[in-house]
């Protein structure tokens, strides 16, 4: 799954931005104000990171007709051959000339980055479906710590250590150790930290370390898109203090950071969202949050008319607040119930535009559905990791806890919105278009549970490179053919990188599914093994030259190369 500013996507103003120096810790701070201390500041290495490089536009085409090949007959691939060395020596060649100027004129971020904000923010489509992923949290180990009470006190707590330790500075940076034994010590640490900031990333290289690009990370909080006519913006205000809540359609507002930017005591959260849990107000008519889910030039004009209805102040603390926490008043059933509920629900308790909604179920099932656009799954899965964590080792309070005795009716706001008759209408036809759109998602879940990644490590197999074998062969024997597949992998070893696209389909994977589909006793167990390996070593090439940003098939967005299919 792993489904874009006021400013270009390279702005560098907040003050928890990529360039943000440390911030002091604060006299009165606590260490439960921190997930940790990191010896090194966490945006270290973020200035002297590599750019991403622009691939040869001739290794671009050979790569290209490399992923051409299995999905064309020798007639067809004639025919892009011709095409593609037309284009090389032609407009191909002028257009990539236009872009390695471009690049060099923008050296304080990456070719990419620009239009693949335009990308994600000129897209008219729904995010629901075609762009919003969620991941799901595993339960707490402690069983009785899974009360939906608890389990969001705790994980909301640990989502606001990671707000105040990233704005600190103190978080530690993502880096990929090749060897940890070298560079994951607090030796290499305290040596590296006095390297300055534009040669930090050589020291690290040295040790083969790869630190990773962290730019993304600070839109994860007081963040979200909203809806512009033909082009959307990312919006943050790192000043607002306050936590949004939706229950039942319904949205609360209350302060998680005081006026000296401490955590305000898990007892207060935990007393606030018991408030919350208990109101008994029946779902409004008109729930608000369908609209997120819808076209986004409608979105945009039905938010004009929200504005102009009286609304704006109203929407500025939902678009301004920490993060959205979406408490559901049901429990999961199964994997299933479980994926639906997690990446679309009933449309009515998530607000779809916002940098990510924090879902607990009833049960304390939990997950984070996060909009695409202003980053990645690398900044997501971070977050993820730590808070989980850190809300299951250092949880913020016990199930024995009780909640602060304090007025949560003056300290939780419930917003209300004035809706005109056009509103209501357009919230109906939202829903409409809502409900129609998911049933059209159907989900299944098998668990293979004879082999799995490390089983096959020990036959020497990438464990991705059989799982998109698998795929290969499981479409080849549904509708008897080999087609196109897509798989992304993140290119954030360099300045601004997002992703890059691996074309697993292959000459080696079409051979190894057609021996394996239609003439599987033409062939003995060592033979399969052999092609499977041949798939493997050929998947991790393109993994590599994808990591590395040397693809460029994917990641050009203003070459479009030829193909005989059109």
């Amino acid at each position: 799954m792993v489904t874009r500013l006021l400013l270009r996507p390279w702005a560098r103003g907040p003050a928890v931005g990529p360039a943000a120096p440390c911030r002091p810790l604060s006299a009165g701070s606590r260490p439960s104000q921190y997930l940790q201390r990191s010896l090194v500041p966490t945006m270290h290495y973020q200035d002297s990171l590599p750019r991403l490089p622009i691939p040869k536009l001739e290794d671009t085409i050979r790569r290209y007709l490399n992923a051409q090949k299995p999905l064309l007959d020798d007639s067809q691939f004639r025919k892009t051959e011709q095409l593609c060395k037309s284009f090389e020596s032609g407009i191909g060649k002028e257009l990539h000339e236009q872009l390695v100027a471009q690049d060099k004129q923008n050296k304080h971020t990456s070719y990419i980055s620009g239009p693949w904000f335009d990308m994600y923010l000129t897209a008219r489509d729904s995010i629901v479906l075609n762009f919003n992923p969620f991941m799901a949290f595993n339960p707490d180990p402690k069983s009785e710590y899974n009360d939906q009470l608890t389990r969001a006190t705790n994980l909301t707590v640990s989502a606001v250590r990671f707000l105040k330790t990233l704005r600190a500075g103190l978080l530690e940076p993502e880096v990929f150790h090749l060897n940890p034994a070298k560079s994951d010590t607090d030796t290499f640490k305290r040596l590296i930290r006095f390297v300055p900031s534009s040669l930090s990333w050589y020291g690290a290289y040295l040790v083969n370390a790869y630190p990773l690009d962290m730019s993304q990370y600070f839109r994860l909080f007081n963040s979200t898109r909203l809806p512009r006519p033909s082009r959307d913006e990312l919006f943050t205000d790192d000043k607002a203090r306050h936590l949004l809540v939706l229950r039942k359609g319904h949205f609360y507002v209350f302060d998680v950071l005081d006026q000296d930017g401490n955590i305000v005591s898990p007892s207060e959260i935990q007393a606030h969202l018991k408030y919350i849990l208990s109101d008994s107000s029946p779902a409004p008519e008109f729930p608000l949050a369908y609209l997120t889910s819808e076209n986004r030039d409608v979105w945009a004009e039905l938010r004009q008319k929200l504005v102009n209805g009286g609304n704006e102040e109203t929407l500025r603390k939902v678009d301004s607040a920490v993060f959205c926490l979406c408490l559901d008043d049901f429990p999961i059933k199964d994997l299933i119930h479980l994926s639906h509920s997690m990446l679309h629900g009933d449309g009515t308790n998530r607000w779809f535009d916002k940098s990510f909604n924090l879902v607990i179920a009833e049960d304390g099932t939990a997950g984070v559905h996060f909009e695409h656009a202003w980053g990645d799954g690398v900044a997501v899965l971070r977050f993820f990791h730590e808070v989980f964590k850190d809300s299951t080792q250092a949880p913020a309070i016990t199930p024995q806890s009780q909640p602060a005795k304090t007025d949560s009716s003056i300290a939780v706001q419930k917003l209300s919105f004035k809706l005109s008759d056009a509103l209501k209408t357009g919230i109906s036809a939202a829903k409409d278009k809502f409900d129609a759109t998911v049933t059209t998602l159907t989900i299944d879940i098998i668990r293979f549970q004879r082999g799995g990644k490390e089983f096959l490590k020990k036959q020497k197999l990438s464990p991705d490179s059989v799982a998109q074998l698998a795929f290969q062969m499981a479409f080849l024997r549904q509708y008897g053919q080999t087609v196109a597949t897509y798989e992304s992998c993140s290119t954030a070893a360099f300045k601004h990188g997002r992703t890059e696209t691996i074309r697993p389909a292959s000459v080696f994977t079409k051979r190894c599914s057609e021996a394996f589909v239609r003439e599987p006793s033409k062939h003995s167990a060592a033979e399969l093994q052999q092609m499977m390996a041949e798939c493997s070593k050929y998947h991790g090439r393109l993994t590599k030259e994808a990591a590395m940003g040397e693809t460029g098939v994917g990641a050009r967005p203003w070459v479009s190369l030829p193909s005989a299919l059109g």
